[in-house]
């Protein structure tokens, strides 16, 4: 039996939910949870849940942000001239614009 935990809006968690991924998933699913600012168990809770996942601009999410474009710019560089792009790059890039774009309209975590 699990340990009881009391978070902090006061609930008992003390259910352990597991499943397997593949080495694939994974890794999109850490890139997804490493770009919200957001705890794992959060973002997987609220995707789950089907809440929306707003990700709140603050030092945190910037640099994960810049570690990503450093290595989505790997990746363009590796691609040679005529070579189809692969869609899960497509996607990553699309993802990081967008968090960019809300990032652009709420600057207030600058301060």
């Amino acid at each position: 039996m699990s340990v009881k935990k009391l978070d902090q809006k006061g609930r008992w968690r003390n259910v352990i939910v597991a499943f397997r991924v593949s080495h694939e998933e994974d890794v999109r699913i850490d890139r997804e949870v490493h770009l919200s600012g957001l705890s794992k168990q959060d973002f997987i809770l609220r995707r789950l849940l089907n809440n929306e996942v707003v990700i709140q601009g603050n030092p945190k999410v910037y640099k994960a942000l810049k570690d990503e474009l450093k290595e989505v710019m790997q990746e363009l560089k590796r691609i040679e001239a005529g070579k189809e792009v692969d869609p899960e790059l497509l996607r990553i890039i699309k993802h990081i614009a967008d968090i960019l774009e809300g990032m652009k309209k709420d600057d207030d975590w600058k301060k």
